[in-house]
């Protein structure tokens, strides 16, 4: 059943060249306003974090986007057949959040150095840990990179590159990277380069599951479900660290 589909058209005549330029230029310019107004505007209301800002502005510019694109860009969400999801939630989570992860992690402590948690353990409870970064994180990055990006890219989708047997096309690799490079801002919060480093890896190969995912089905929804199933793992272990904390 679908709920929303801005647009039937097909896709306005735009270069291939153009597409990557604006896609990429529009994207950039709506994650920095949304970063910005995450950090200037305060609700003054304590269970809403400053990332509710962010994510809030980064929805409403990216469906924005959308709208005022869809001459070029076909966006589709709807709900899936539970049975298509498994897959993509299992390799969400395996893949992405349990193995990717551990490589890295093993990675840093060869190195020398120390595997640290994301700074949102310290300021969020578990509950808002599932409701700000789990559920509505995945959902408007989702409708930013994946929906908008990778859509106004997806004229490009026959060229890309194999792996095990998989085509992972130019709009998915291009959404993935930007995806991932948008987690620089960890600088900010001073998180150590090792830490930088592990979530560039997990967030770009959660980027390459949810774009082929989105790509295979051409819906939203595949990319949000990938993205919730990578975020799943930082719920379970908020849970665990709130317990450890109240000594249970």
């Amino acid at each position: 059943m679908t709920i929303l589909k801005p647009n039937k058209q097909e896709n306005g005549k735009m270069k291939n060249g153009e597409r990557i330029v604006y896609g990429i230029l529009l994207t950039t310019i709506a994650f920095v306003l949304a970063t910005l107004a995450g950090g200037n505007i305060k609700l003054n209301v304590d269970f809403l974090p400053d990332s509710f800002v962010t994510h809030s502005v980064m929805l409403i510019l990216s469906i924005g986007l959308i709208y005022g694109l869809r001459k070029y860009l076909n966006y589709k969400i709807a709900l899936p057949e539970f049975k298509k999801t498994l897959r993509p939630m299992l390799f969400g989570f395996l893949v992405a959040a349990v193995i990717v992860n551990a490589i890295m992690v093993g990675i840093t402590q060869a190195l020398g150095g120390k595997p640290e948690a994301h700074f949102v353990f310290g300021v969020m409870s578990p509950w808002q840990i599932f409701l700000f970064i789990f559920i509505y994180a995945s959902v408007a990055e989702e409708v930013l990179f994946r929906g908008f990006l990778q859509n106004i890219l997806k004229p490009l989708k026959d060229k890309g590159i194999k792996v095990f047997k998989r085509h992972i096309s130019v709009p998915v690799i291009i959404s993935a990277t930007a995806f991932s490079l948008a987690h620089l801002t960890l600088i900010a919060s001073g998180a150590s380069v090792f830490f930088i480093v592990r979530t560039l890896v997990f967030t770009f190969t959660l980027g390459l599951i949810a774009g082929y995912y989105q790509e295979k089905y051409d819906n939203n929804a595949y990319a949000i479900i990938v993205h919730m199933s990578g975020n799943f793992m930082g719920v379970i272990a908020a849970i665990l660290t709130s317990l450890a904390k109240a000594g249970v």
